[in-house]
């Protein structure tokens, strides 16, 4: 295929579990083309040597595909020597058929990328990078956090306890500590007397805690269970203090994400760590969205207007929006006064994921422009009088600007 060049030297990998292909053009300065093909492992010290390569080389541009995380290594070793590669979606090139096989893909990468017709994913700096397994991680215990909770509630029911009934959440201080005296035996009077004020009465609570089903089997997995949550939440916590920390360099950034509704300190560190926080990777609002996979997608043919379904994109992301969008609509702003005008003609999926394309370049403006989110529905100055009138007052009243109420 004839494609007008861009650039003279460029380098395509086809990078897999166990060997890398590489495939160099270069035209010379007779304008004859120069092809060169080799083939590396997939240890340390073939990633080394193909660094080395491709630097003697002077590659201009050197692009490989987004396999799995097989590419991960290859860009590190590049990225070792000064060569920043442009990693790709197969997806944009796998698209003539009858050029399977690695040498041809490898070599098909590098026709494409000499004439500058590929353009590369967002890859963060290796520091954030790094980071980004602890937040995955962490996001991930969190799920199995949730599905341990569940199964205590099903075994808890299971044995004819009713808690549930009487509390909104079986995980809260004074429910956890009636479930550990169920698992510990004794006399429930004794956890009620401590645990202050409950919605429920005390009555009823005695009775939803009559266990009439209790086994041994149950009282055994009612144990490991709580033991495997307390467990659970004691790593999550290790996980959000090593990101944090991880994240300090970024303190101003996770200051200005927290003033957006919806958002705490971990939401906006897991956040920044997938979108990092350099606005300029990605230009516009617009961009930023399509990369994440939450606006609506173009499909268009013989003008008409087909279905505008979300396109793929980063899933970590959009889960994270679509949890801040759940928050935002609960909350007192003008996110939440949108959330209620879409909810009405597109109902509550399409409303959360429309808000969450909202929020995410209200998110991109906080960021770019490092100022803080104002929100028009929220006045500020009564919101701070609200919080901090009684300490003022108080201390009016200690030093002697205030007389001291009768």
């Amino acid at each position: 295929m004839d494609l007008k060049p861009i650039y003279q030297r460029v380098i395509g990998l086809d990078v897999h579990q166990a060997k890398i292909s590489a495939c160099a053009l270069a035209q010379e300065s007779d304008g004859t083309m120069v092809i060169e093909q080799r083939e590396f492992g997939a240890f340390k010290r073939d990633r080394r040597a193909l660094a080395q390569w491709a630097r003697e080389f002077g590659a201009q541009v050197v692009v490989m595909e987004s396999t799995g995380i097989y590419w991960k290594s290859p860009y590190a070793a590049l990225e070792a020597v000064g060569i920043a590669a442009q990693v790709v979606n197969a997806r944009h090139v796998k698209t003539v058929p009858g050029r399977k096989t690695d040498v041809s893909d490898a070599r098909w990468l590098a026709t494409l990328a000499r004439a500058g017709l590929l353009r590369g994913s967002f890859i963060p700096q290796a520091c954030i990078r790094h980071l980004r397994l602890i937040a995955r991680h962490r996001q991930k215990l969190g799920g199995m956090l949730a599905s341990e909770k569940n199964r205590l509630h099903k075994v808890l029911s299971d044995s004819g306890i009713r808690l549930g009934v009487l509390v909104s959440d079986v995980h809260g201080q004074a429910a956890r500590a009636m479930v550990k005296k169920i698992i510990a035996g004794g006399s429930m009077s004794e956890v009620l007397d401590k645990a202050g004020r409950l919605r429920a009465s005390r009555e009823e609570l005695l009775e939803a805690l009559q266990p009439e089903e209790l086994s041994a089997s149950h009282l055994f997995l009612l144990g490991e269970l709580m033991e495997h949550i307390e467990e659970l939440e004691a790593r999550m916590a290790r996980f959000e203090q090593e990101l944090l920390k991880g994240l300090s360099a970024w303190h101003n950034e996770l200051v200005l994400l927290q003033t957006i509704p919806g958002i705490d300190v971990m939401g906006a560190a897991m956040l920044l760590v997938e979108i990092s926080a350099d606005m300029d990777n990605f230009g516009s609002a617009e961009r930023l969205a399509s990369w994440v996979g939450i606006c609506p997608g173009n499909n268009e043919s013989a003008g008409k207007r087909k279905s505008g379904k979300i396109r793929k994109g980063n899933a970590w992301v959009r889960r994270l929006l679509c949890e801040f969008a759940q928050a935002a609509s609960r909350s007192r702003c003008a996110l939440k006064d949108k959330f209620a005008a879409l909810s009405l003609r597109k109902g509550h999926k399409k409303s959360i994921v429309a808000l969450a394309h909202k929020m995410l370049r209200i998110i991109f403006a906080v960021i770019k422009n490092k100022t803080p989110y104002h929100d028009r529905a929220v006045d500020y100055e009564a919101l701070s009088v609200q919080r901090n009138a009684p300490r003022w007052i108080k201390m009016l009243i200690k030093h002697g600007y205030m007389p001291k109420p009768v």
